[in-house]
């Protein structure tokens, strides 16, 4: 059976064309609130869905480097929309914002209709093939099926008895007894990737919570100058496509608990920043960029972290995954995992900053950094007694396929 995912993201684009016509037209709070949580629920859909078929067309090989782009688009969109945003409204009210959105969406729909999936594409290279295919070649290849059928007519009956002997005595398959979505939360691995992507997500909105604040009230920042500091955090992460290529290349292991590792010193240095001089701007700026280099790199491991724990599950045990394999529901639970982290990354910072001050904000960030960057080392990417195998294994398929692609290029070549 083949899964096709192409119509849960179109039925996502409706709820939130819907949902965001809602919030152009509201009047009053209720209907507001309704339609940012149908815009929350379709963006989730739409999130999920998107990531799945991007598994699907990559693979477990290039997992790493395409959610590196998808971080990078991720922290691009962060960085522009409120900007854009807040201009459009400044200069032209309201409804201008709101227009702009519905032409952003009109661009969505077409490249979502033009979308063509990998395994529809693979249908029809299979049937164009099949149908490219001479009559010569159809006709040889009901001769050498004869020619078989007739060799295996003529074959001793005992080596017939040999072979079924044989083949009843090979292990059965284990059928599937857990839900996919349970045999990923009982992962060591995936629970090891859940709490590093909830930490990440935690420093981001501990950011967005507290840093206008923090700027305002230290160096008498304006509502600009507090939107133009989160540039420090995330240009760091313009660089996620050559941090997802190191998790390809090296597994996602090291990377992220290096990430976790060099947050701790900035958030703890954070604390010493506490007047208007250049020399702790220039300190403060420096310090977000390296906590936004070190979420970088562990949100790059964990994306990817969450597509290879679903492929090496089902290489392991067919079927497990379900029909259409499980990195759907695998992303649904990267969905989960971040806006967990958000939720408690905003009002843990907010909390913390206004009943025990900005020192003790930063110490707490930083001491959850140190924490779980144990468990990441230890389980991210299976345990770490395996990682010499793990990477021994991981050397020997790169070099397969760059052998194969080095024939695939000679062939064609010829």
């Amino acid at each position: 059976m083949v899964v096709f995912r192409r119509t849960p993201l179109l039925a996502g684009w409706l709820a939130l064309g819907g949902a965001t016509v809602m919030l152009c037209l509201a009047k009053s709070l209720p209907l507001l609130i309704v339609g940012r949580v149908l815009q929350g629920a379709a963006a989730g859909v739409v999130w999920v869905v998107a990531l799945a078929m991007l598994a699907d067309t990559v693979g477990q090989e290039n997992a790493g480097r395409a959610m590196g782009y998808v971080g990078l688009a991720y922290s691009a969109s962060a960085l522009i929309a409120p900007l854009l945003g807040g201009v459009v409204y400044a200069k032209s009210g309201y409804y201008a914002v709101f227009a702009m959105t519905f032409g952003m969406m009109g661009l969505d729909i077409s490249l979502r209709l033009l979308l063509v999936e990998k395994k529809a594409a693979r249908k029809w290279l299979v049937d164009m093939d099949q149908d490219a295919a001479p009559a010569s070649d159809a006709a040889h290849e009901v001769n050498l099926e004869k020619n078989e059928s007739m060799n295996v007519a003529s074959t001793d009956g005992t080596n017939l008895d040999s072979t079924l002997a044989q083949h009843e005595s090979l292990p059965t398959p284990i059928k599937k007894k857990l839900p996919p979505m349970l045999i990923l939360l009982k992962s060591r691995r995936m629970q090891a990737t859940f709490w590093a992507t909830t930490i990440t997500a935690m420093m981001l909105t501990g950011f967005d919570t507290t840093l206008p604040l923090f700027v305002e009230q230290t160096f008498g920042w304006n509502s600009l100058g507090a939107g133009l500091i989160f540039l420090a955090p995330l240009s760091a992460s313009f660089f996620q496509p050559l941090y997802g290529w190191l998790v390809d290349r090296e597994g996602p292991r090291y990377i992220a608990f290096a990430g976790l590792v060099i947050c701790v010193p900035p958030w703890i240095c954070l604390r010493f920043v506490t007047n208007d001089s250049m020399s702790h701007k220039v300190l403060f700026c420096f310090l977000l960029f390296a906590i936004g280099f070190g979420s970088s790199l562990t949100m790059a491991s964990g994306m990817a972290e969450f597509t290879y724990v679903c492929a090496e599950k089902e290489q392991k045990t067919p079927g497990s995954m379900g029909k259409g394999g499980a990195y759907a529901q695998s992303y649904a639970l990267f969905n989960v995992t971040w806006a967990l982290g958000s939720l408690i990354g905003a009002y843990l910072a907010g909390g913390i900053r206004q009943n025990a001050g900005w020192s003790t904000m930063t110490w707490t960030f930083a001491l959850f950094c140190g924490v779980f960057s144990i468990p990441t080392l230890l389980w991210m990417d299976g345990w770490i007694g395996n990682s010499t195998k793990k990477h021994a294994e991981r050397k020997r398929a790169r070099a397969e396929r760059k052998s194969a692609q080095a024939l695939a290029s000679r062939s064609l070549s010829t």
